[in-house]
Protein backbone atom coordinates (compact mmCIF):
# COMPACT_ATOMS: atom_id res chain seq x y z
CA UNK A 1 0.00 0.00 0.00
CA UNK A 2 1.22 3.96 -0.70
CA UNK A 3 0.74 6.20 2.37
CA UNK A 4 0.00 9.62 1.60
CA UNK A 5 -2.76 12.24 2.78
CA UNK A 6 -5.88 13.85 1.71
CA UNK A 7 -5.61 18.00 1.90
CA UNK A 8 -9.68 18.27 3.36
CA UNK A 9 -11.29 21.76 3.47
CA UNK A 10 -12.38 23.47 6.55
CA UNK A 11 -15.86 23.81 6.31
CA UNK A 12 -16.62 20.66 8.12
CA UNK A 13 -13.39 19.08 9.31
CA UNK A 14 -14.90 15.73 10.49
CA UNK A 15 -17.26 15.18 7.36
CA UNK A 16 -15.02 15.62 5.40
CA UNK A 17 -12.12 13.76 7.17
CA UNK A 18 -14.72 10.71 6.64
CA UNK A 19 -15.47 11.65 3.45
CA UNK A 20 -12.00 11.41 2.65
CA UNK A 21 -11.34 7.44 4.59
CA UNK A 22 -14.73 6.22 2.94
CA UNK A 23 -13.82 7.57 -0.58
CA UNK A 24 -10.52 5.74 -0.01
CA UNK A 25 -11.98 2.47 0.62
CA UNK A 26 -14.36 2.64 -2.13
CA UNK A 27 -11.06 2.86 -4.42
CA UNK A 28 -9.62 -0.24 -3.29
CA UNK A 29 -7.26 1.75 -0.40
CA UNK A 30 -7.69 2.05 3.67
CA UNK A 31 -7.31 4.81 6.34
CA UNK A 32 -3.61 5.69 7.06
CA UNK A 33 -1.96 3.90 10.16
CA UNK A 34 -0.05 6.98 11.07
CA UNK A 35 -1.59 9.90 13.24
CA UNK A 36 -2.71 13.06 10.90
CA UNK A 37 0.16 16.08 11.26
CA UNK A 38 -2.31 18.61 10.65
CA UNK A 39 -6.41 18.81 11.66
CA UNK A 40 -6.94 19.23 7.47
CA UNK A 41 -3.94 15.92 6.41
CA UNK A 42 -5.96 12.80 6.71
CA UNK A 43 -4.04 9.85 6.60
CA UNK A 44 -5.10 7.19 4.13
CA UNK A 45 -3.40 4.22 1.91
CA UNK A 46 -3.83 3.29 -1.76
CA UNK A 47 -2.92 0.32 -3.49
CA UNK A 48 -1.62 1.54 -6.50
CA UNK A 49 0.12 5.18 -7.74
CA UNK A 50 -3.04 5.42 -10.40
CA UNK A 51 -5.65 5.42 -7.67
CA UNK A 52 -4.68 8.91 -6.01
CA UNK A 53 -5.95 10.28 -9.50
CA UNK A 54 -9.07 8.11 -8.79
CA UNK A 55 -9.65 9.03 -5.75
CA UNK A 56 -8.72 12.98 -6.19
CA UNK A 57 -11.76 12.74 -9.16
CA UNK A 58 -14.20 11.84 -6.84
CA UNK A 59 -14.11 13.85 -3.28
CA UNK A 60 -16.50 17.03 -2.31
CA UNK A 61 -14.52 18.63 0.74
CA UNK A 62 -11.41 18.38 -0.22
CA UNK A 63 -8.51 20.25 -2.18
CA UNK A 64 -5.62 17.53 -2.82
CA UNK A 65 -4.03 14.39 -2.32
CA UNK A 66 -0.25 14.13 -1.15
CA UNK A 67 2.80 12.22 -0.89
CA UNK A 68 5.20 12.30 1.61
CA UNK A 69 8.90 12.66 -0.04
CA UNK A 70 11.85 11.03 1.75
CA UNK A 71 13.95 13.47 3.34
CA UNK A 72 17.71 13.44 2.31
CA UNK A 73 19.33 14.79 4.96
CA UNK A 74 17.90 18.30 5.02
CA UNK A 75 15.07 19.85 3.11
CA UNK A 76 17.25 21.93 0.84
CA UNK A 77 18.99 18.51 -0.29
CA UNK A 78 15.77 16.83 -0.84
CA UNK A 79 14.52 19.30 -3.09
CA UNK A 80 17.92 19.58 -4.88
CA UNK A 81 17.52 15.99 -5.52
CA UNK A 82 14.18 16.40 -7.07
CA UNK A 83 14.83 18.91 -9.09
CA UNK A 84 17.81 16.87 -10.95
CA UNK A 85 14.68 14.67 -12.93
CA UNK A 86 14.09 18.36 -14.69
CA UNK A 87 11.09 19.70 -15.57
CA UNK A 88 9.10 23.02 -13.15
CA UNK A 89 7.66 22.98 -10.01
CA UNK A 90 6.37 25.30 -7.45
CA UNK A 91 6.62 25.38 -3.39
CA UNK A 92 4.11 26.30 -1.31
CA UNK A 93 4.04 25.65 2.53
CA UNK A 94 0.29 24.02 3.37
CA UNK A 95 -1.98 26.15 5.31
CA UNK A 96 -0.50 29.07 4.06
CA UNK A 97 -1.96 31.48 1.10
CA UNK A 98 0.36 32.36 -1.46
CA UNK A 99 1.28 35.78 -1.98
CA UNK A 100 1.91 36.63 1.57
CA UNK A 101 5.23 37.05 3.21
CA UNK A 102 8.18 35.55 1.76
CA UNK A 103 8.93 32.20 3.28
CA UNK A 104 12.63 31.24 3.75
CA UNK A 105 12.03 27.83 3.70
CA UNK A 106 10.09 28.25 0.37
CA UNK A 107 13.04 30.22 -1.48
CA UNK A 108 15.28 28.18 0.07
CA UNK A 109 13.68 24.98 -1.71
CA UNK A 110 12.99 26.96 -4.87
CA UNK A 111 16.76 27.79 -5.06
CA UNK A 112 18.01 24.15 -4.42
CA UNK A 113 15.78 22.66 -7.52
CA UNK A 114 16.97 25.84 -9.61
CA UNK A 115 20.43 24.60 -9.15
CA UNK A 116 19.54 21.07 -9.98
CA UNK A 117 18.15 22.20 -13.33
CA UNK A 118 14.84 22.57 -12.24
CA UNK A 119 12.71 25.48 -13.05
CA UNK A 120 10.31 27.41 -10.93
CA UNK A 121 6.71 28.07 -12.17
CA UNK A 122 3.97 29.69 -10.22
CA UNK A 123 1.38 29.83 -12.67
CA UNK A 124 1.06 25.91 -14.39
CA UNK A 125 4.13 23.87 -12.86
CA UNK A 126 4.41 20.45 -14.09
CA UNK A 127 4.58 19.56 -10.11
CA UNK A 128 3.35 21.31 -7.03
CA UNK A 129 5.69 20.47 -3.63
CA UNK A 130 3.86 21.59 -0.21
CA UNK A 131 6.25 22.38 2.70
CA UNK A 132 4.78 20.41 6.44
CA UNK A 133 5.89 21.96 9.35
CA UNK A 134 6.71 24.77 11.77
CA UNK A 135 10.24 25.44 11.28
CA UNK A 136 12.91 24.56 9.27
CA UNK A 137 14.09 22.24 11.67
CA UNK A 138 11.24 19.94 11.63
CA UNK A 139 9.58 20.97 8.08
CA UNK A 140 9.18 18.25 5.59
CA UNK A 141 8.32 17.75 1.50
CA UNK A 142 5.42 16.45 0.59
CA UNK A 143 4.33 16.14 -3.54
CA UNK A 144 0.77 16.68 -4.90
CA UNK A 145 -0.30 13.97 -7.16
CA UNK A 146 -3.50 14.61 -7.59
CA UNK A 147 -5.66 17.78 -7.77
CA UNK A 148 -9.30 17.87 -6.47
CA UNK A 149 -11.74 19.69 -8.65
CA UNK A 150 -13.46 22.03 -6.33
CA UNK A 151 -15.37 23.74 -9.26
CA UNK A 152 -17.43 20.20 -10.87
CA UNK A 153 -20.13 20.01 -7.69
CA UNK A 154 -20.76 24.01 -8.15
CA UNK A 155 -21.81 23.21 -11.69
CA UNK A 156 -24.30 21.26 -10.35
CA UNK A 157 -25.96 23.63 -7.95
CA UNK A 158 -30.01 23.73 -7.87
CA UNK A 159 -30.16 27.09 -9.44
CA UNK A 160 -28.56 25.65 -12.62
CA UNK A 161 -30.70 22.52 -12.90
CA UNK A 162 -33.89 22.44 -14.90
CA UNK A 163 -35.90 21.44 -11.61
CA UNK A 164 -35.27 23.52 -9.11
CA UNK A 165 -36.69 23.38 -5.25
CA UNK A 166 -35.91 25.57 -2.48
CA UNK A 167 -34.88 22.31 -0.23
CA UNK A 168 -32.74 20.51 -1.24
CA UNK A 169 -29.12 18.73 -0.63
CA UNK A 170 -26.33 21.05 -2.13
CA UNK A 171 -24.10 19.26 -4.40
CA UNK A 172 -20.79 18.87 -2.48
CA UNK A 173 -22.71 17.71 0.62
CA UNK A 174 -24.38 15.01 -1.33
CA UNK A 175 -21.45 13.79 -2.92
CA UNK A 176 -20.13 13.88 0.44
CA UNK A 177 -22.69 11.52 1.43
CA UNK A 178 -22.24 9.20 -1.56
CA UNK A 179 -19.05 8.55 -0.86
CA UNK A 180 -19.77 8.21 2.95
CA UNK A 181 -21.43 5.43 1.73
CA UNK A 182 -18.71 4.27 -0.59
CA UNK A 183 -20.78 4.11 -3.51
CA UNK A 184 -18.71 1.94 -6.95
CA UNK A 185 -19.12 1.72 -10.19
CA UNK A 186 -21.94 -0.81 -11.24
CA UNK A 187 -23.79 -1.03 -7.77
CA UNK A 188 -27.22 -0.42 -7.03
CA UNK A 189 -28.11 2.33 -5.19
CA UNK A 190 -31.72 3.26 -3.65
CA UNK A 191 -32.96 6.55 -3.01
CA UNK A 192 -36.15 5.75 -1.22
CA UNK A 193 -37.24 9.43 -0.83
CA UNK A 194 -35.91 10.90 -3.78
CA UNK A 195 -36.91 14.38 -3.94
CA UNK A 196 -35.18 16.10 -6.66
CA UNK A 197 -32.17 14.01 -7.42
CA UNK A 198 -29.52 15.46 -6.15
CA UNK A 199 -28.35 12.35 -3.87
CA UNK A 200 -28.38 9.56 -6.92
CA UNK A 201 -26.91 11.69 -9.43
CA UNK A 202 -23.87 11.89 -7.81
CA UNK A 203 -23.86 8.07 -7.04
CA UNK A 204 -25.26 7.69 -11.04
CA UNK A 205 -21.67 10.60 -11.77
CA UNK A 206 -20.01 7.90 -9.97
CA UNK A 207 -21.12 5.13 -11.99
CA UNK A 208 -23.80 3.49 -9.84
CA UNK A 209 -27.07 2.03 -10.59
CA UNK A 210 -30.08 4.44 -9.83
CA UNK A 211 -33.49 3.06 -8.21
CA UNK A 212 -35.63 5.81 -6.29
CA UNK A 213 -38.79 6.30 -5.19
CA UNK A 214 -41.24 9.26 -4.27
CA UNK A 215 -44.80 9.54 -3.50
CA UNK A 216 -44.83 12.79 -5.29
CA UNK A 217 -45.08 12.26 -9.12
CA UNK A 218 -43.77 15.97 -9.82
CA UNK A 219 -41.14 15.12 -8.28
CA UNK A 220 -39.86 12.17 -9.96
CA UNK A 221 -41.11 13.61 -12.94
CA UNK A 222 -38.46 16.85 -12.01
CA UNK A 223 -35.65 14.31 -10.75
CA UNK A 224 -35.49 12.71 -14.11
CA UNK A 225 -34.92 16.45 -15.76
CA UNK A 226 -31.96 17.20 -13.55
CA UNK A 227 -30.46 13.70 -14.38
CA UNK A 228 -30.94 13.80 -18.40
CA UNK A 229 -29.59 17.64 -17.38
CA UNK A 230 -26.27 16.14 -15.87
CA UNK A 231 -25.87 13.29 -18.23
CA UNK A 232 -27.37 9.99 -15.81
CA UNK A 233 -29.26 7.48 -16.56
CA UNK A 234 -31.66 5.76 -14.03
CA UNK A 235 -32.79 2.11 -13.77
CA UNK A 236 -36.24 2.65 -11.96
CA UNK A 237 -38.18 5.45 -10.10
CA UNK A 238 -41.12 4.61 -8.93
CA UNK A 239 -44.03 6.92 -8.09
CA UNK A 240 -45.26 5.54 -4.52
CA UNK A 241 -44.65 5.03 -0.46
CA UNK A 242 -41.33 3.72 0.14
CA UNK A 243 -43.20 1.64 3.14
CA UNK A 244 -44.92 -0.50 0.47
CA UNK A 245 -44.48 0.30 -3.14
CA UNK A 246 -42.32 -2.50 -5.41
CA UNK A 247 -39.50 -1.57 -7.40
CA UNK A 248 -40.54 -4.23 -9.66
CA UNK A 249 -36.70 -5.36 -9.49
CA UNK A 250 -37.17 -8.78 -8.68
CA UNK A 251 -35.68 -9.05 -5.37
CA UNK A 252 -32.50 -7.00 -6.58
CA UNK A 253 -30.26 -6.35 -3.37
CA UNK A 254 -28.73 -2.93 -3.29
CA UNK A 255 -25.12 -1.95 -2.11
CA UNK A 256 -26.21 1.19 -0.50
CA UNK A 257 -29.04 3.36 1.00
CA UNK A 258 -28.87 7.09 0.99
CA UNK A 259 -31.48 9.56 1.57
CA UNK A 260 -32.22 12.95 3.09
CA UNK A 261 -35.83 12.28 4.14
CA UNK A 262 -38.53 15.17 4.71
CA UNK A 263 -38.45 16.90 7.27
CA UNK A 264 -41.60 16.11 9.18
CA UNK A 265 -43.90 18.11 7.05
CA UNK A 266 -47.40 15.99 7.33
CA UNK A 267 -47.94 16.85 3.03
CA UNK A 268 -44.65 15.19 2.49
CA UNK A 269 -44.56 12.00 5.25
CA UNK A 270 -48.26 10.85 4.78
CA UNK A 271 -49.44 12.16 8.29
CA UNK A 272 -46.43 10.06 10.21
CA UNK A 273 -44.08 11.55 11.77
CA UNK A 274 -40.52 12.26 10.54
CA UNK A 275 -38.71 9.56 12.94
CA UNK A 276 -42.24 7.00 12.16
CA UNK A 277 -41.58 7.08 8.41
CA UNK A 278 -37.75 6.53 8.65
CA UNK A 279 -37.78 3.72 10.90
CA UNK A 280 -40.73 1.80 8.84
CA UNK A 281 -38.97 2.78 5.05
CA UNK A 282 -35.30 1.51 7.23
CA UNK A 283 -37.07 -1.47 8.00
CA UNK A 284 -38.68 -2.37 4.50
CA UNK A 285 -35.56 -2.15 2.74
CA UNK A 286 -32.69 -3.01 5.34
CA UNK A 287 -33.06 -6.85 4.19
CA UNK A 288 -32.70 -5.86 0.72
CA UNK A 289 -28.95 -4.57 1.74
CA UNK A 290 -26.29 -6.76 0.53
CA UNK A 291 -24.39 -8.35 3.70
CA UNK A 292 -21.72 -6.04 3.64
CA UNK A 293 -24.40 -3.22 2.37
CA UNK A 294 -24.54 0.23 3.39
CA UNK A 295 -27.31 3.15 4.44
CA UNK A 296 -25.97 7.10 4.34
CA UNK A 297 -29.21 8.96 6.07
CA UNK A 298 -29.12 12.98 6.45
CA UNK A 299 -31.22 13.78 8.92
CA UNK A 300 -32.48 17.01 11.12
CA UNK A 301 -30.14 17.83 14.22
CA UNK A 302 -31.08 16.55 17.06
CA UNK A 303 -33.65 14.04 15.83
CA UNK A 304 -34.22 10.59 17.46
CA UNK A 305 -31.44 8.00 15.99
CA UNK A 306 -33.69 5.33 13.54
CA UNK A 307 -34.38 1.99 14.38
CA UNK A 308 -31.14 0.62 12.52
CA UNK A 309 -30.29 -2.78 12.95
CA UNK A 310 -26.80 -2.08 11.80
CA UNK A 311 -23.81 -0.44 12.92
CA UNK A 312 -23.54 3.11 13.66
CA UNK A 313 -20.00 3.93 12.01
CA UNK A 314 -20.41 7.98 11.61
CA UNK A 315 -22.98 10.70 12.79
CA UNK A 316 -21.59 14.12 12.00
CA UNK A 317 -23.80 17.42 12.65
CA UNK A 318 -23.11 19.96 9.91
CA UNK A 319 -24.45 23.42 9.56
CA UNK A 320 -25.72 23.79 6.19
CA UNK A 321 -27.32 27.24 6.95
CA UNK A 322 -27.24 29.68 9.57
CA UNK A 323 -30.42 28.20 11.27
CA UNK A 324 -30.47 24.74 9.72
CA UNK A 325 -27.86 21.46 10.90
CA UNK A 326 -28.12 17.95 9.53
CA UNK A 327 -26.56 15.13 10.91
CA UNK A 328 -25.05 12.88 8.69
CA UNK A 329 -25.45 9.31 9.46
CA UNK A 330 -23.54 6.29 8.12
CA UNK A 331 -24.85 2.43 9.12
CA UNK A 332 -23.23 -0.54 7.83
CA UNK A 333 -25.31 -3.82 7.48
CA UNK A 334 -22.03 -5.92 8.11
CA UNK A 335 -18.48 -5.16 9.04
CA UNK A 336 -16.14 -3.78 6.72
CA UNK A 337 -13.16 -5.93 6.41
CA UNK A 338 -9.45 -3.68 7.52
CA UNK A 339 -6.74 -6.17 7.01
CA UNK A 340 -3.50 -4.63 7.46
CA UNK A 341 -0.72 -5.96 5.15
Amino acid sequence: MIAGFVEVSQESIELASAEAVSAAEAVGGRAGSGPAPTPTLVPVEVAHAEQWAELAGRLALARRCLVLLPMLGTLGATAFEEGRRGGSAVFRRIGEPSGGRPDPTVLECGRAFKAAGGKIDLIRPMRRFWILGGSMDDDRLLEEVATVDRSAPAGRRMPLLPFRRPVSLPPRLALATVNLARVRRGEAVLDPFLGTGALLAEAGLLGARLFGIDRDPAMVRGALQNFNHLGVAADALVVGDARQVDLGTGGREFAAIVTDPPYGRSSSTGGSSLEELVDEVVARWWDRLVPDGRLALVLPSGRAPPAVPGTLRYRIPVRVHRSLTREFCLYERGSLRRTRD
